[in-house]
């Protein structure tokens, strides 16, 4: 899967990312997926949940990437 994602504020939380974008189906889940190592963006491993996406950064996994845009 390959998905833009429109950035309306400053930024985003990476676990919001991935439950906005439907790689996981709840906040929780999406904390889980992050913490097992699932998760990279800008090519390198993210562990934090909470991590501040912000636009022009990429956020890719097993199955997904997802580019995020200003809107």
């Amino acid at each position: 899967m390959k998905e833009t994602y429109q950035l309306s504020g400053e930024y985003i939380a990476l676990c919001d990312l991935l439950k906005a974008c439907n790689v996981c189906h709840s906040g929780g889940a999406a904390k889980h997926f992050i913490a097992e190592g699932n998760v990279s963006v800008n090519g390198q491993v993210e562990l934090r949940k909470t991590c501040k996406i912000r636009a022009g950064q990429q956020v890719s996994g097993d199955g997904f990437l997802i580019a995020v845009e200003a809107a």
